[in-house]
C-alpha cells in the first residue's frame, strides 16, 4: 500500500446511482443446499428457481396464517 495517493483528479459521485438496486447473498446450511439441489436436479432446473418458489409459497402460506 502506499503512504499517501492523489485523488485530485477524482470525480465524487461518478459512479453513484440512485435507482442502482443490489441483491443480498442468502448462505444456506450444507444440508438445505443439498436438499434444494437434489429437487432442482428431479425438475431439471436451478437451485435458486427452486428456493425462491418454495419462499414464495411459504410467504403466501404464512400471510393467511397471519390474517
Amino acid at each position: 500500500m502506499k503512504e499517501s495517493y492523489d485523488f485530485s483528479k477524482g470525480e465524487r459521485g461518478k459512479f453513484y446511482n440512485q435507482n442502482a438496486e443490489f441483491e443480498l447473498p442468502i448462505y444456506l446450511e450444507p444440508d438445505v443446499i443439498a436438499f434444494f439441489q437434489n429437487i432442482a436436479d428431479i425438475n431439471g432446473t436451478d437451485i435458486q428457481s427452486i428456493a425462491n418458489e418454495w419462499i414464495r409459497t411459504n410467504i403466501d402460506r404464512m400471510a393467511t396464517v397471519k390474517n
